[in-house]
């Protein structure tokens, strides 16, 4: 794999799959990994995003160490995880920076699984959706404020009481 360099305009794609299986009911996306998440190969992998605890705080469970915990955690929970990019030209991790965008196939996902809602991790996510995918799938996305450390303005207990909302058992009053 070529060194990113964080400075400069690259043309990337995603390199990693999807999170999901049948039984998810709940897909969450992202825009596009980061340069830690792309160097780890796997979704929200700076340690600072809030993602990981976020999910853990909404359905009351430890938060995932491993990217096995991690995948098991959503599994349990029917969440099917993925970004709405597949390739673009981004400087670094900026969302503001990205440009000349190819959108992920949903059609993987949502004909292999149970989706109910989609949600956006952060508006960026959701405009993006909105432009590229959702005429496609149309199927509307629920926008959620970012996990992102960039994300200053809420904090980790305002960001769990936002996300609260995807736990369709609770929202459902089941």
């Amino acid at each position: 794999m070529k060194p990113i360099n964080e400075t400069t305009n690259n043309r990337v794609s995603h390199t990693f799959q999807p999170i999901y299986n049948m039984n998810s009911t709940i897909l969450i996306l992202g825009t596009f990994p980061s340069v830690k998440s792309r160097e780890t190969q796997f979704y929200y992998g700076h340690p600072q995003n809030r993602f990981w605890k976020v999910i853990a705080g909404v359905f009351q469970c430890e938060i995932p160490q491993t990217n096995e915990e991690k995948k098991q955690m959503l599994f349990d929970n029917n969440i099917a995880l993925w970004d709405v990019i597949e390739s673009c030209d981004i400087v670094g991790s900026s969302d503001s920076s990205i440009q000349n965008v190819i959108a992920n196939d949903l059609g993987m996902i949502l004909n292999n699984s149970n989706i109910k809602k989609i949600y956006a991790n952060g508006k960026t996510a959701a405009k993006l959706y909105e432009k590229y995918t959702e005429s496609v799938t149309k199927k509307p996305i629920i926008t959620l404020p970012s996990t992102s450390p960039a994300n200053a303005a809420y904090r980790l207990e305002q960001l769990v009481d936002t996300w609260g909302l995807i736990d369709i058992k609770k929202s459902n009053n089941l």
